[in-house]
């Protein structure tokens, strides 16, 4: 099962004693810096839990799944998350 955000924000605001409306604020706000930072092409990484990073995708021939026909798939960009070490250490012990 799956936590969801209303979730996430109830469980940290429990942790923390704040409210959920400042917790959520908070989220938004590191989800803001997140995008800003990696649209940018800027790493971001939080030392032994995890780093975010766009990655770079090369143009490419691909096929239709339909017609069988070659198509070309253009440059673009994805995202890149990797584990720290503590997260890794966490997932282990389970």
């Amino acid at each position: 099962m799956a936590m969801n955000r209303s979730e996430l924000v109830a469980a940290v605001a429990a942790k923390t004693d704040n409210s959920q409306v400042a917790v959520n604020g908070v989220l938004d706000a590191v989800f803001d810096v997140f995008v800003e930072q990696i649209s940018q092409g800027e790493k971001v990484s939080i030392p032994g839990w995890l780093a975010v990073e766009r990655t770079d995708r090369a143009a490419r021939t691909g096929r239709n799944p339909q017609t069988g026909e070659a198509i070309q798939i253009p440059a673009g960009h994805s995202v890149k998350l990797t584990a720290g070490s503590k997260l890794k250490a966490a997932v282990a012990k389970k």
